[in-house]
């Protein structure tokens, strides 16, 4: 079976940020944020011009062990000349002096099945947004059965929830009571947000995590991640790579299709992001040594350029980002990108060959699957220098 971009993803309803309890120190808020595709070139490039064709077989369902046994691509931007590796062997792509850039935020295990009380149906409800004060904004599924004042209970009981408000978009404010600390009890009874195209069940919900993974927060686990492991970071520090950290909280809207013929017609959705002092500091610092800032993930990348988009030098910054980088794009902050591959006719695709060049890009891709590489979240890897 051929998979050509037939991914239905009823996700319309997909991940509305609030302000509530989230430092702004931007002087915009979240309705009048100013978008950053005007920054870059626009292009008669449309969204089918980003497709290809993928076999159903090669969607990786369950995540390689160890974690960097996974293959690696190795792509050079310029030449478009490709290379075959293991992920473990990224140390020798990287040289002393040079900075990875990664995104620490941590998936929320956000999927949880509520047992109505009054007639014992089940509804499943997706954490989209922490409102504050136990309040939740969520998917339910069936709507139907979660109408204002409908109560259910979690976890046989260590949790229950009432439907507060049903919104336009058909997303349901719950209100939680619970004794102890919510996120322990999340961490007993929720299960991860796996993308759509994983049919398989997760053995293990660490490894839908970063060994580095700590501020929670995110709908999705920041893939390019998940190749690393403590003992490989420790090898990339000792020969002289430094580390950063930036946090990205990825949203639901990362699995939405690009619907528009036009992709300058696409809108993208916002995110969350925190960029420290430590890490600007170091950025600037490679730079100005003249060595390169590797991004780790499109996160990361997407992290960094709205910074430098931004302002004029690279500094600690929160706010959030609906940048969308496509061909044309001028990078102001990354020099290379350590990213997984990704779905036929998506932003990310469009992303990394704004960076290695769309002919570059589809070449590769074509490779990669006549060679059997893992595609998606559990997938192998791909270096872009």
């Amino acid at each position: 079976m051929i998979l050509h971009f037939v991914l239905n993803v009823n996700l319309s309803t997909i991940y509305c940020m609030k302000k509530t309890g989230v430092r702004h120190p931007f002087p915009w808020n979240m309705d009048t944020i100013p978008t950053e595709r005007t920054q870059q070139m626009e292009t008669a490039l449309k969204t089918s011009d980003f497709s290809f064709e993928l076999p159903q077989e090669l969607i990786a369902q369950t995540p390689i062990e160890p974690r960097d046994t996974s293959r690696l691509m190795v792509l050079d931007k310029n030449t478009g000349a490709i290379e075959h590796r293991h992920f473990s062997e990224i140390i020798d792509y990287l040289d002393p002096g040079d900075c990875l850039i990664l995104n620490d935020s941590r998936v929320l295990p956000a999927r949880i099945y509520g047992v109505k009380e009054d007639t014992g149906a089940t509804v499943e409800f997706l954490l989209l947004q922490n409102l504050g004060e136990d309040c939740w904004e969520t998917l339910a599924k069936p709507g139907k059965r979660a109408k204002v004042g409908a109560r259910f209970s979690f976890g046989d009981g260590l949790l229950t929830g009432e439907v507060k408000e049903v919104r336009e978009d058909g997303n349901r404010v719950v209100h939680f009571e619970y004794d102890g600390v919510f996120f322990t009890l999340l961490d007993q009874i929720g299960q991860m947000p796996l993308p759509p195209y994983i049919k398989e069940k997760l053995r293990d919900k660490e490894r839908y995590q970063t060994v580095y993974s700590r501020e929670i927060g995110s709908a999705a686990a920041p893939t390019a991640g998940l190749h690393f492991t403590p003992q490989l970071l420790d090898r990339i520090r000792a020969k002289g790579i430094r580390t950063g950290f930036v946090t990205l909280h990825v949203g639901l809207g990362t699995f939405r299709p690009v619907s528009a013929e036009n992709i300058t017609d696409h809108h993208m959705h916002s995110e969350h992001y925190y960029m420290p002092q430590a890490t600007a500091d170091l950025i600037r610092e490679t730079k100005a040594a003249g060595k390169r800032v590797i991004a780790v993930g499109t996160t990361s990348c997407r992290t960094i350029e709205s910074v430098a988009s931004r302002v004029p030098e690279i500094r600690e910054s929160e706010g959030w980002t609906d940048i969308f980088i496509y061909p044309g794009y001028t990078f102001k902050g990354i020099d290379g990108l350590i990213t997984n591959f990704h779905l036929p006719e998506s932003t990310l695709i469009m992303l990394v060959s704004a960076l290695a060049g769309r002919e570059n890009i589809l070449h590769a891709y074509q490779t990669a699957v006549e060679e059997r590489y893992r595609f998606f979240s559990f997938g192998d890897a791909m270096f872009i220098h």
